[in-house]
């Protein structure tokens, strides 16, 4: 099977500042699969995360945003 890269919004309901949405940016890159995480501040409740589903679950994505404070919800 073919290593594909996967896209997935994450929807953080809480207001958070730049540098809290770069910590979470900072955890979801640790996490092992994730080949990108981005945000923009004119949208700050929405970040994108590109990752390799074979390696990780996008639930995950969810976990780490709850391990820094916040909540958060996949948006398929």
């Amino acid at each position: 099977m073919a290593n594909v890269d996967a896209g997935v919004t994450l929807h953080i309901d809480e207001t958070t500042t730049h540098d809290e949405r770069e910590a979470l940016r900072d955890t979801l890159l640790n996490l092992s699969g994730v080949m990108a995480a981005a945000f923009h501040d004119e949208k700050p409740h929405l970040m994108v995360v590109i990752y390799k589903p074979d390696l990780v679950k996008s639930t995950e994505f969810v976990n780490a945003a709850r391990h820094c404070g916040l909540h958060a919800e996949l948006i398929a």
